[in-house]
């Protein structure tokens, strides 16, 4: 199972085609409202999540949870105890942490991505302690899985189909939508 966190703030092209890509995968995915039960995007387009943060499960059918970008998004993100429960969670267990945009400096300042090869929004490289700053707009070391922002939401959702499922699996969603 794959917990996308969402937070009032975020980047919806961030959340929304990771999830698509996700689900098109096969992957089962289960949206996390924190804070609310209606969660506003910066740009005005709110979503319903399927549970809120109170109703996480940290689990070992938990694989994945992915961290969208956006502000102050990332901001209430990073002050959620259920996200920071999940990345401590994931990162004691092996699971994979996905995040985009501002948000890679979440799992930074948590000193996860010490010795990492990551990738952040431009601005937010400090937040990145220890980390191997990439010129690539997708980076994938061990369990984590960062992306610069939004333009490459589509490239990020790959690359975590490719980290949960395989690269044949992301290679075939790749090509039934037309990626080049």
């Amino acid at each position: 199972m794959v917990y996308v966190f969402l937070a009032n703030g975020f980047e919806e092209t961030e959340a929304i085609a990771p999830i698509d890509i996700l689900k098109r995968a096969g992957a089962e995915v289960v949206t996390v409202g924190v804070g609310s039960d209606r969660i506003t995007g910066s740009h005005g387009i709110t979503v319903i999540p399927d549970v809120t943060e109170q109703d996480v499960l940290l689990t070992d059918k938990v694989d994945m949870i992915v961290l969208p970008g956006g502000m102050p998004g990332t901001l209430n993100l990073e002050k959620s105890a259920a996200v920071q429960a999940a990345m401590k969670f994931c990162a004691e267990n092996g699971k994979l942490i996905g995040a985009i945009c501002a948000a890679p400096s979440i799992i930074g300042k948590a000193g996860l991505l010490s010795g990492k090869e990551a990738v952040c929004f431009p601005g937010f490289e400090e937040f990145l302690i220890g980390a191997k700053l990439s010129d690539k707009k997708v980076c994938t070391d061990g369990n984590y899985i960062t992306a610069a922002g939004a333009g490459v939401a589509v490239q990020f959702g790959l690359a975590l189909v490719k980290s949960l499922i395989g690269e044949a699996k992301a290679d075939k969603v790749s090509a039934s939508m037309q990626c080049i």
